[in-house]
């Protein structure tokens, strides 16, 4: 073997990296401490949408995820880097194509020799391939699916605890152990992830984009719909516009 292709030859470490190509339903990354990409195998660049590794070295997740996810990634890569660990947390995102589906991540933190945080990894699963898990959250299926077909209407929490067939308490508790949020914020986030989709694909007044989506009031709708995106709705639109406008 010539010196040349000793010299290309992969390092213990990348071809323990390597291993990570051969899961065909986990995603497996490593960030460094500002968030940013440093190694992606295979199944997490397909889902950001890059051809190789080289396309996303150094970028975060705003640059692959709507504002709203790429900030609760970096929110959770924080608190991993700040002693949190993250285990098998069920989580309801979407999925490649675009369809809500469940996931299941962990996430640690990266330590050098001296015992220094320099990063975070993690791993997510559809969470279809893990049976057990599935069943586990089945009991939230009935509830999530009505907020998905209904959100448009005034969604009482008292409905959703029947058709789960629970108490408006125990259905509470498994919102926040499953999604880590309550059913009205939930239901929040569905109108409002609908009425940024209208902003994007249609040209209805924003006043119509809120009503389609469940909201009454403008000025609340506008209110939370900064809360989540970080910008406003008018904002959306005109980027979009812009856009369009370039193609």
């Amino acid at each position: 073997m010539s010196s040349e292709q000793q010299s290309i030859k992969p390092t213990e470490k990348q071809q323990i990296l390597q291993m990570f190509n051969l899961l065909p339903d986990v995603l497996f990354w490593i960030k460094d401490i500002h968030s940013q990409i440093e190694y992606a195998n295979t199944v997490y660049l397909e889902q950001v949408g890059v051809k190789n590794l080289e396309q996303a070295l150094g970028k975060t997740d705003y640059d692959f995820f709507p504002p709203h996810i790429a900030k609760q990634f970096i929110t959770d890569d924080k608190k991993v880097m700040d002693g949190e660990l993250i285990t098998d947390r069920v989580e309801l995102n979407s999925d490649q194509k675009g369809n809500i589906a469940w996931f299941l991540t962990s996430k640690r933190p990266i330590f050098d020799e001296q015992g220094n945080i320099t990063g975070s990894y993690g791993i997510t699963r559809h969470l279809e391939k893990n049976s057990q898990v599935l069943s586990d959250v089945q009991a939230i299926n009935a509830p999530v699916s009505f907020i998905k077909e209904n959100f448009k209407s005034d969604i009482k929490i008292q409905q959703l605890a029947d058709v789960a067939h629970l108490s408006v308490s125990a259905l509470e508790r498994r919102f926040k152990k499953y999604l880590m949020k309550t059913p009205k914020q939930f239901i929040n986030q569905t109108r409002l992830e609908h009425a940024r989709r209208l902003l994007v694909e249609t040209q209805l007044p924003i006043s119509e984009v809120a009503y389609q989506s469940g909201f009454i009031e403008h000025s609340y709708f506008s209110k939370q719909f900064r809360l989540l995106f970080d910008e406003q709705p008018s904002e959306v639109r005109n980027q979009n516009q812009s856009m369009n406008m370039k193609v």
